[in-house]
């Protein structure tokens, strides 16, 4: 006798998958980047994942261009802002312990849901609001700003979750008629650019086996990263699915710790547990509000 999975558990395991995915990708790139320059791994790894991902979309058949001047201008603007997020993220990555930069950006949710209200006329109530107010402070205890551990990689991981909020915001203004795929294609592509632009100025290093082994690795796991991601949503429903997204602080503390003999201070793991808690709250909340509407 055989059990089939719900829509919402295969979602819950796409999740899983895909938190695990972006969180190893993370650790190769870290990895990595201790013997090659950060224009070099954008570049050579655009390359490939912009390769692996333009094969995917054909063979899916979700490589289309046939969009609206409005929607090519979102595109754009995404394009943007990965562009930006890839700056700041990546800068922050290779400067701070993996855990410390994972737990700054699991402020995402919450600060998308703020945006939101504020800019896009979402209805934010007051339980919602006291929530991303106790996320920011719990963001607080993780960064430190003033502390002898605040610096420009911190200000740069903070950063990072100000343009993958705009990101977020950006993409949800898109029309349906726009392929995930072809979005996540020209988002890699144009990182691609934007890395060979900025490395012109580097002095690129030779590269041994290892390091196109571990950028071959990034490839493949952030295309798999995304794809699982794309098909949590089309598969499970948002609200049911989208808490588990902070498995990847788990992970990030286990291959921080595995990989790199790094363990985030008390305070860092107190601010993580109160960012992570209230992000759940929100979701949570989001959730009693659509089904009461």
């Amino acid at each position: 006798m055989t059990t089939s999975l719900s829509p919402n558990q295969r979602g819950a395991l796409l999740m899983l998958g895909s938190m695990a995915f972006f969180t190893f990708n993370d650790t190769l790139v870290k990895l990595v980047g201790e013997t090659v320059p950060l224009w070099q791994i954008v570049t050579v790894r655009g390359v490939l994942a912009s390769l692996l991902l333009l094969g995917l979309a054909r063979a899916m058949g979700a490589l289309r261009f046939d969009f609206s001047r409005r929607d090519w201008g979102l595109v754009l603007a995404r394009c943007a802002t990965e562009m930006g997020a890839t700056y700041f993220f990546l800068s922050a990555l290779l400067q701070l312990p993996l855990a410390n930069v994972t737990a700054v950006l699991q402020m995402l949710p919450l600060t998308v849901t703020l945006c939101a209200a504020l800019f896009l006329g979402e209805v934010v109530g007051w339980k919602r609001s006291l929530a991303i107010a106790v996320g920011f402070i719990g963001m607080l205890l993780i960064v430190r700003p003033g502390g002898a551990d605040f610096g420009p990689a911190t200000a740069y991981a903070v950063l990072a979750v100000g343009v993958l909020t705009l990101r977020d915001l950006v993409t949800r203004q898109m029309s349906a008629a726009v392929p995930s795929l072809t979005v996540t294609f020209l988002s890699a592509f144009a990182v691609m650019l934007f890395g060979l632009g900025l490395g012109i100025g580097e002095s690129w290093q030779p590269m041994g086996l290892r390091e196109w082994g571990l950028l071959a690795g990034t490839s493949v796991l952030i295309l798999l990263a995304y794809l699982f991601a794309v098909m949590t949503i089309r598969v499970g429903e948002v609200s049911a699915v989208a808490p588990l997204r902070y498995t990847g602080l788990v992970w990030a503390l286990l291959l921080g710790w595995a990989v790199f003999g790094e363990f985030p201070s008390g305070l860092t793991l107190l601010g993580a547990v109160i960012v992570v808690l209230a992000g759940l709250f929100t979701l949570l909340r989001e959730r009693q509000v659509a089904e009461n509407t």
